[in-house]
């Protein structure tokens, strides 16, 4: 099918990720999303006011984040991932709003310590709760850590380490594509260099060239390394890194898409969407019944795409959907992907569908695939098409 919905071509941005605790680990996300929104759209010449309707990711609490989208969109001077790229294509679909933006925000860095009172607890005691810490090592339905949805897909697909390691050195490898030509790939969508202001929001603190806290490996360096857990095959190497940042993009009808569009005679159209989940603690599994449901309702096949990205915590993830799939392991995520660059939560899957519509667009155009799993076993994939307005 093809959604009347579109992503006007150029209508989008990401800020560079930064490895937890650096460059934006003392900006408040939300206030940061908006700082970012206002220079890009303002590069782009779209007034704010257009917009009739928000959907805001997040998923690490934040000072006022009761108030939300609402609030960022308050910020940003408009009158009001995969999931919040559903949610705005559905509001233009049904005719509830003409031109939407989807933001995504998220800093790991200084997470919030939260304290549950219960004053029926021993003295008065109430609970408490590292936000990010704590979600990391456990997935209250099992009990089990994000790590270990990783190694019970290894084990029981036979994927071990030294496969998990080539991957990574791949990856990196197609991340270095990406900076090439002064960061050419990057700039597409990216202000680089990117000013990184005070927490006040007042002065710029610092002036990142690109993402910042990324480490390259060698396979060296890689096969000294052991495996987190005793008697796994995941290592530190072969998974991302926590990170903050911010992406966005604007979702609204053909029409308005070839005015907000930085080259209208580009379309970029919405196909297909799918929503799976896997067996309990086999996170990185979901994305590829995702991926067939979001392919099955823009009836296409697999070898349609010319191009295909993922969000891959773990290099698991992509040996896992390669296999069951049948795609070419090391032509998947050209340009970069969060095992690479990071992961921000909420932001990482909007900047992977940003790379997809840029690579298609370096392509001559074509359809592509992105497919990203989440806690709880879950997983989206969305079907586009970069193609002649």
């Amino acid at each position: 099918m093809t959604y009347k919905a579109e992503i006007p071509y150029g209508a989008y941005w990401s800020t560079p990720f930064a490895r937890w605790q650096g460059s934006f680990a003392n900006l408040h996300s939300l206030q940061f999303a908006a700082w970012v929104a206002r220079r890009e759209l303002a590069r782009r010449d779209i007034d704010p006011a257009v917009f009739d309707y928000g959907v805001l990711g997040i998923s690490v609490p934040q000072k006022f984040a009761f108030y939300g989208a609402p609030w960022l969109l308050g910020m940003i001077g408009a009158t009001e991932a995969v999931r919040t790229l559903l949610a705005a294509t559905q509001e233009i679909e049904c005719g509830m709003a003409s031109v939407a933006l989807a933001i995504n925000c998220d800093r790991t860095s200084n997470g919030p310590h939260l304290y549950y009172p219960n004053p029926r607890g021993p003295g008065g005691t109430g609970m408490a709760e590292d936000w990010v810490m704590n979600n990391f090592g456990c997935d209250p339905l099992g009990g089990h850590s994000m790590l270990q949805t990783a190694e019970n897909v290894a084990a029981a697909s036979g994927i071990g380490t030294e496969r998990q390691h080539e991957v990574v050195l791949r990856r990196e490898e197609q991340y270095r594509s990406a900076l090439q030509d002064d960061s050419a790939f990057l700039k597409r969508f990216m202000t680089l260099p990117f000013d990184a202001p005070t927490p006040d929001f007042k002065k710029i603190a610092s002036t990142l060239a690109g993402d910042e806290g990324i480490n390259y490996s060698s396979a060296e360096g890689l096969a000294k390394l052991a495996p987190v857990q005793q008697g796994g095959s995941v290592t530190f190497g072969g998974q991302t890194h926590p990170a903050d940042g911010n992406a966005a993009l604007v979702v609204t009808t053909p029409e308005k898409a070839r005015e907000l569009s930085t080259n209208p005679r580009i379309a970029v159209r919405l196909h297909g969407f799918g929503l799976a989940r896997a067996a309990l603690a086999h996170m990185p599994a979901a994305t590829v019944p995702a991926a067939r449901r979001a392919l099955e309702q823009a009836g296409l096949s697999i070898d349609r795409m010319s191009a295909i990205k993922t969000h891959n915590p773990f290099a698991v993830n992509d040996l896992f959907f390669a296999q069951e799939t049948g795609v070419d392991l090391m032509k998947m995520n050209n340009y970069g992907s969060s095992l690479v660059w990071g992961h921000p939560q909420a932001p990482m899957g909007t900047r992977s569908i940003i790379e997809l519509i840029e690579e298609l667009a370096i392509r001559g155009g074509g359809y592509g695939l992105f497919a990203g799993c989440a806690a709880g076993d879950t997983a989206m994939a969305v079907v586009l098409q970069v193609c002649d307005a």
